[in-house]
């Protein structure tokens, strides 16, 4: 049985679920997790090393590697592709004075 794995820290739940192309028709819809949304946010608009972002997210260096590698592929492939890019899911914590914890789509409180 595999280890289960370890909640990833976000700073916030998005306020933007979905992002669409504009006057063209879309090919599909592409998922990105709200922890790969929280990687892109880190070290794109954060500028954070990724020693930084992975201590603030409460995983190792090479995981949040993953993470950011695998964010930045389906963002990709939704901007070239033309699909709708829906944020949702995932294995997070919510950071802040309310802590939200969600595991496969499911809210915990």
């Amino acid at each position: 049985m595999p280890r289960p794995k370890k909640l990833r820290w976000v700073s916030a739940y998005p306020a933007i679920q979905a992002f669409a192309p504009d006057g063209t028709p879309h090919t599909g819809e592409i998922f990105l997790s709200v922890e790969e949304l929280e990687a892109i946010r880190l070290s794109d608009v954060e500028k954070l090393d990724q020693e930084t972002a992975a201590e603030i997210m409460n995983v190792s260096r090479q995981t949040y590697g993953r993470i950011l590698a695998n964010a930045r592929s389906i963002i990709g492939n939704a901007l070239i592709n033309g699909s709708i890019l829906k944020i949702e899911g995932g294995n997070y914590e919510v950071q802040g004075n309310r802590r939200h914890r969600r595991r496969r789509g499911r809210r915990i409180f």
